[in-house]
């Protein structure tokens, strides 16, 4: 018989269904590869704060669901991992905001050595995530960063109604 045989306590458990946990959402289908998406106007959109803020290495537009769904990238980082990337910072941002009693989650940004990433709320289903350099004006970026998340999720709801 072993030691852990003999012991007669049992450790608590955290339970799945533990009271005042926040009810699971659910998601409408992934916007990833949907031909009636405006691509170029989103792409407009996402070339515009690339060349608006200096520093920034380019813009990808992911689902909730980690999916790619367009990007400008200019740097050798993948645009498949960097959309599920935000979609990981979005999912730690929502439980922090659930968690705290913060509301929806709105924006996170990670500080490296060599630069920064950032993530905005676009819609339910989608979020920008923006890649910059150590030496980008982040101030500016949080300034410009939500307008342009607001005309993408304007623009991902007209083609949604198309």
């Amino acid at each position: 018989m072993s030691a852990a045989d003999s012991t007669a306590t049992t450790l608590p458990r955290r339970s799945a269904g533990r009271a005042g946990a926040p009810a699971a959402r659910s998601y409408p289908p992934s916007l990833a590869g949907d031909p009636s998406l405006p691509y170029p106007a989103i792409g407009r959109e996402l070339a515009a704060l690339r060349h608006e803020i200096p520093g920034v290495h380019g813009c990808v537009l992911g689902g909730v669901d980690g999916l790619l769904i367009t990007h400008n990238l200019q740097t050798d980082v993948d645009p498949d991992d960097l959309a599920a990337l935000a979609a990981t910072t979005f999912g730690l941002g929502r439980q922090v905001g659930l968690r705290l009693g913060q509301g929806d989650f709105r924006q996170s940004t990670v500080r490296n050595d060599g630069g920064y990433l950032s993530v905005y709320a676009v819609s339910q289903q989608a979020l920008l995530a923006v890649v910059g350099e150590d030496s980008i004006n982040v101030a500016r970026l949080h300034l410009h960063a939500p307008a342009v998340a607001g005309r993408l999720a304007a623009l991902l709801a007209d083609g949604e109604a198309d």
